[in-house]
This record gives structure tokens, sequence and C-alpha cells, in this order.
């Protein structure tokens, strides 16, 4: 014990370790075997005071192996030493995309409006993407001027999605009425001008009920710009089409002021509108029981309404002279 406790090492503690306890001559294994020796009243009594001494000897060597495992003050004061008036350099910080930033801004207020966020697949089905959403056939939407079409030979026939309404039709085919809940993500279109980019971000919003109105849709809409851009925005509400809504509307905002410059004229950001009837039965909902409100937002037109960008495309390059500012 007095050796155990002397141990400056882990390697001195393995040799006191070997000499107690090796297989063919420690002095712990010599003492165990010769217990055969004795009569049966004498090897109970000796076994019983080799086993507590065994307990103590590993015990101390366990301790042992555990002290020598930890710095030990001189040893601190010597390699670890810190001089706390030393001003260390300081180090710069990352901090979210202005898109990622902004959905996650918008997944929180929707959140507390009891919408779930569902994300879905890039590459779509066309049957997805325009057929069960009531686009028809002949719809330009379909063109290739306007879609992005993959070739997959032999297969069912694929477009990169032109909006996140997939992701509504799924998440109606796998939940029962009623819900809510907004569909994020990357969408693309043959856009490619001063103010269109082929690859954008969307976010989409969905709510199926019993009683749910344009009433409703009015609210929640209005609600999440104010949070989003302006307490202070101003709605104006037109009527529109779109094949997989009906009525639709279009919602326009302008968020400084009554002037008549470019930023307080009234600027659209939304498609809306009731659902239509055929989308509904497409996801096997009946529409004379249930009915609700669909939209679209642009996200990168309300991340540069917010912070007042010139150019979409200064969203895509990642060039940190433009992001430090945000």
């Amino acid at each position: 014990m007095e050796q155990i406790e002397k141990a400056q090492s882990a390697a001195a503690l393995s040799v006191i370790e070997q000499r107690l306890f090796g297989r063919k001559d420690g002095a712990m294994t010599l003492a165990m075997k010769e217990l055969k020796e004795l009569d049966e009243s004498a090897r109970k009594k000796k076994a019983m005071e080799l086993n507590e001494k065994k307990k103590k000897l590993i015990d101390a060597i366990e301790n042992r192996k555990a002290t020598l495992a930890s710095p030990q003050d001189a040893t601190l004061r010597k390699e670890d030493a810190l001089d706390v008036t030393l001003r260390l350099p300081r180090k710069e910080q990352g901090h979210l995309h202005l898109i990622p930033e902004f959905y996650a801004e918008v997944e929180e207020i929707f959140g507390r409006m009891g919408f779930d966020v569902m994300e879905s697949p890039e590459m779509e089905t066309e049957d997805l993407n325009f057929t069960q959403l009531n686009i028809p056939e002949d719809h330009p939407a379909r063109d290739t001027q306007d879609t992005f079409w993959m070739k997959m030979k032999g297969k069912e026939k694929k477009v990169l999605r032109t909006h996140t309404s997939p992701g509504q039709v799924r998440y109606m085919r796998s939940h029962k009425p009623p819900f809510r809940a907004i569909f994020p993500g990357k969408v693309y279109r043959k856009d490619a001008d001063a103010t269109h980019s082929p690859m954008f971000h969307q976010f989409e919003g969905l709510m199926i009920g019993r009683n749910v109105s344009l009433a409703n849709m009015k609210a929640v809409m209005e609600t999440a710009v104010r949070e989003l851009i302006s307490k202070d925005a101003t709605f104006r509400w037109r009527t529109g089409f779109f094949p997989f809504t009906e009525p639709s509307l279009e919602m326009d905002v302008r968020w400084q002021g009554e002037d008549k410059t470019k930023e307080g004229d009234w600027l659209e950001i939304v498609g809306c509108g009731m659902v239509h009837p055929n989308v509904l039965r497409n996801c096997n909902i009946d529409p004379d029981e249930w009915q609700g409100f669909a939209f679209g937002f642009g996200v990168d037109r309300m991340v540069m309404i917010r912070h007042q960008i010139p150019s979409i495309r200064l969203l895509f390059p990642g060039d940190l002279r433009f992001l430090r500012q945000f």
C-alpha cells in the first residue's frame, strides 16, 4: 500500500500491479493458489482475509491512477498559466444568411398561430406539381419556356418544382382536417432578368377547417406581414386568378407611408384564395364538409423590402462585403 501511494507515474503503478496480480508469480495470485493446501475451515478464513486485502489493493491502485491522471498544482502553475491581463484578439463571429434567418422568423411567427412546418422535395412529379393542383394540361406554366423539366428515361415526367404547393398536396393526403401548416423552400422558374431569378425562395400556407373563411385568411396574413415587414404596413386586396384557388385574391402592401416615391407605392407580395374544391377532392377531402385558404409569399422580395436591398442578385453570391452589413 505504501508503494502504491508513492508511485509517481502510471508506468510505476503498472509494475506494482503486475507484482501483486501477475498470472504466474504475482504475490496475491500465489497466495490464492496456496489456499488449496489448507483444511476447509482454515481455507475459508484465509480466503476471506485475502479477498479483503485484494479489494483494498485494487481500490488503492484505481484511486492512485485517477490522481496521476489529473494535473497537479505544480504542473498547472508551470504549463497552464494564463495571463488574465492579456487582451485576446476578438474573433469575428458568423451569423445566418438573410434568407434562412427570415425563414426561422417565419416559422416562429406562424408557429405561434398554430401552424405546422413541412418541407417537401425540390424535384417533383408533373402530377403533384400541376395536375393535382387543378392546373390544366394546356396551361402556360407547363411550357418548357417557363418550367425546368428533368430528363428521366422510362420514368414519370419530373420538374424542378415551380412552387411549394406540391407540399400542400402531400400534407393534405397524410393528415386529417382540421389542420394548418406552412411550406418553406426553394422554387425554380425560367425567369432571369433585373427583378427575377431562376431560383428563388417561397413559403406557402394552408389552413383547412369546417368554417374557415377569407376573413380568417386576411387576419392571419396581415398579422404575419406586420410582424415580418413593418407594424405600420397597410394593405390592399385585389381579385386575381389561380387555378388552385377559388375565389383568388392578391395582396398589396405599402410599408413606408403615403408618399409617391418608389418605396411608398403599392407592391404585390402574395397570391392567395380559398382552396379550389377540385384540389380538396384530389386530396381525398370532401369540399362539402371542409374548406380553407392557401397563400404563397415570395421570401426574397420580403427580405429586400425589410433591408432595402436594391437587387435580388445580391442575395445569392455569398459576398462577405454584402453579408457583413447585416
